[in-house]
């Protein structure tokens, strides 16, 4: 069963039809919206600041999401995928984002909307992530614009495709 806490009296709250594995983790203030769907290994944790997360994010295995105490909030846009071990951490992602397997968005960046952060790579402290782009890199740079074809065919299909996922497991 998932690991669910309250901190400082305040409980995660979830959305219609969301999806938490059973050894995933959420605590504190965290709200999700529907769709939503935390995989396992994930982290979700908002006991030092808040987490907002809008509808249809998926959190793949070995995320971690969190905040810095008292000054970065972490905020979360809808149809947002974040990959495998990816760390989210005090910033806000906008719409329609994807954040590549194993990549860093650290304390006050701010990832635009249909944006793709690339797997590895480290947005560093501050950076703001323009629409439509492709950010890679240690430290990320941009590389490129984001074509109509990756919006749709990358962005978009992962994130509808994780809201599939979760309905196999809703029925076994």
């Amino acid at each position: 069963m998932a690991t669910i806490l309250p901190v400082l009296g305040k409980s995660p709250q979830f959305g219609e039809n969301c999806f938490i594995a059973p050894n995933a983790t959420i605590v504190g203030d965290v709200v999700m919206g529907t769709n939503c769907s935390v995989w396992f290994n994930a982290v979700i944790r908002g006991d030092v600041h808040y987490i907002r997360m809008g509808n249809a994010v998926n959190v793949q295995d070995g995320a971690c999401i969190h905040c810095t105490y008292e000054k970065n909030p972490t905020e979360i846009g809808n149809n947002v995928s974040i990959g495998h071990n990816a760390i989210v951490h005090g910033c806000t992602i906008h719409d329609d984002v994807l954040i590549g397997m194993g990549a860093i968005v650290m304390d006050r960046c701010v990832v635009q909307s249909n944006a793709i952060i690339a797997a590895g790579a480290v947005v560093l402290e501050g950076t703001i992530v323009e629409a439509g782009t492709i950010y890679a890199g240690v430290p990320a740079k941009k590389v490129k614009d984001v074509s109509q074809d990756l919006i749709h065919g990358e962005i978009h299909r992962i994130a509808n495709n994780y809201i599939k996922y979760a309905e196999w497991f809703k029925k076994a």
